[in-house]
């Protein structure tokens, strides 16, 4: 039983099953936020509402809304990089879990995680206000250019 349950785990983690849990947009809401991702602008809600086929039966509406940033750079860290033109956007991605999780199985404690591929770097089209961004710029001190560090998102970067 135990080998059973574990292969089960092992199988759902190398195959990318998700698991997602969300939370109440409001305190008397019933739409749940499954994803809020910061990084990329996204946000995934879902609820159930009445279905337009028969009013008896609930069905689950999930909505997805993309925050396109019209400034956004190649390199965001990079003032000078190029506007970005190509958003790319993949659900699995969005949803993926990757903090690793406790789970009993036939009285021993195994460690999982929802998401796979969790080493690949995200790509962020705007920046987490909570992480200090600088970039290198040309100052001009006494006749001479020096390259200093420039906060790129200065209420992160400096204590209040």
């Amino acid at each position: 039983m135990k080998s059973t349950w574990s292969l089960c785990v092992a199988l759902a983690v190398s195959l990318g099953i998700i698991l997602v849990a969300g939370y109440p947009v409001g305190p008397s809401d019933e739409e749940y936020v499954l994803v809020n991702n910061k990084c990329q602008c996204v946000t995934v809600t879902s609820k159930f509402v009445p279905s337009q086929e028969n009013p008896e039966e609930e069905v689950l509406e999930r909505n997805i809304r993309i925050i396109v940033p019209l400034k956004a750079r190649e390199n965001i860290s990079d003032p000078l990089s190029p506007l970005r033109t190509t958003f790319v956007y993949r659900l699995s991605e969005l949803c993926k879990n990757c903090e690793p999780i406790e789970i009993d199985l036939g009285g021993a404690i195994h460690q999982a995680q929802q998401g796979n591929s969790c080493e690949e770097p995200q790509t962020c089209y705007t920046y987490d206000r909570n992480e200090c961004y600088s970039s290198p710029v040309p100052l001009l001190y006494h006749g001479e250019v020096m390259q200093v560090p420039a906060a790129l998102t200065p209420d992160s970067c400096f204590a209040q």
